[in-house]
């Protein structure tokens, strides 16, 4: 049986999402895991189709860890490049997501000291090999085996139901995604748009704020902002009632569960043709836009200049080109999307896992 230390939070964001399914696979392999939550902090509340085996299985392999802590035993870590320098043992192996395009001294050094990173982008990887980093590769991530597809059809054949999930932010265009929608279809009953957009990392005078600026201090009937959903189950729910997802309108990501999951969920996702989107996006299986060229990423909350992390540009795509790509969606809507729904197979975080877990073993025997 493998051994294993396994690092990183567990939590209802997408970097949570990601290590409860690697978590699930590791146990399916039977692969002896020790894990240490960041933070010491196990919150489940949003997994409640969390199969019981599982859940004991965490809680069991969590309680173990300091008993059974071995410095030689492999440490798999999910987490961001910043932080990561702090490891448990001597064979670190890490995880990570990059979104924008100029390392640091320090992002190089900190992934140049583990033993192999794996990042969630292939643009990713490459822009980390040709600043000397000969220990990096490209795994994808997995369609989410809890979410299924179903038809809730509440707002009827005649009403177009748009979706925008994801935390608000300047990298993701999440107000201009909505201001230019409400400049097409504001006010017009035969479409909808439902935003799912809170940031947990703004306050809630933050979030009125974006929230006003984007709909322009205006009052519109057709588009609706939920408060966080507690569970998956709901956010599950919620993508099988739209009929076009807009969350793929992102300037970089390092994967985009939302617009993935949805996708996958046989849902037609707009979706910039950039960053790691190349990884899983194509021209059959969603509406590709493509960008108008690269931009800087400074946002002075999540991108500052002059910090030793997060440094450089993104994407970029200007309001005419978002405009035309909402007006080219409106055409797909009420249609099956057949080949996303083969990105369930195509991308499963058993193929990840194995990945990782292959690589681990090919670098502790060299």
């Amino acid at each position: 049986m493998r051994r294993l230390n396994f690092e990183g939070p567990l939590n209802s964001l997408s970097i949570g999402n990601v290590c409860l399914n690697f978590l699930r696979e590791l146990h399916k392999k039977g692969v002896d895991v020790n894990f240490f939550p960041v933070k010491e902090e196990v919150d489940l509340s949003a997994f409640n189709k969390i199969e019981d085996s599982l859940e004991d299985w965490i809680k069991e392999s969590k309680q173990k860890a300091l008993k059974n802590l071995d410095r030689n035993v492999p440490t798999l870590k999910v987490w961001h490049i910043k932080g990561s320098e702090k490891g448990i043992g001597e064979n670190q192996f890490l995880y990570t997501f990059y979104e924008v395009s100029e390392p640091t001294e320090e992002e190089v050094n900190i992934v140049k000291c583990q033993k192999h990173v794996f990042f969630s982008s292939s643009e990713s990887a490459e822009i980390f090999k040709k600043k000397g980093c000969d220990n990096v590769s490209f795994v994808p991530l997995g369609f989410d085996k809890d979410l299924n597809v179903f038809h809730d059809e509440f707002l009827g054949q005649d009403t177009i139901h748009f979706g925008l999930i994801g935390k608000f932010e300047k990298r993701k265009n999440t107000g201009r995604i909505i201001n230019n929608w409400l400049k097409l279809f504001g006010n017009n009953s035969k479409y909808q748009l439902t935003c799912l957009v809170s940031n947990p990392f703004f306050s809630e005078e933050q979030m009125r704020k974006v929230i006003l600026m984007s709909v322009g201090n205006q009052q519109w009937n057709n588009i609706n902002f939920l408060s966080r959903l507690q569970t998956n189950e709901e956010v599950n729910h919620l993508m099988n009632s739209i009929d076009v997802d807009l969350s793929g309108l992102s300037n970089g990501e390092g994967w985009n569960l939302p617009a993935f999951n949805a996708t996958a969920l046989g849902k037609w996702s707009v979706v910039t043709n950039c960053s790691s989107h190349k990884d899983w996006a194509t021209k059959e299986n969603c509406i590709l836009v493509n960008t108008d060229g690269m931009q800087d990423c400074y946002d002075n909350f999540f991108f500052a200049k002059g910090g030793a992390f997060n440094q450089g540009q993104y994407y970029k795509i200007n309001d005419e080109t978002l405009i035309e790509a909402i007006k080219k969606s409106e055409s797909y809507a009420k249609k099956e999307n057949k080949e996303g729904l083969k990105l369930q197979s195509q991308f499963t975080y058993s193929k990840s896992v194995d990945m990782i877990l292959n690589k681990i073993e090919e670098t502790l025997n060299k």
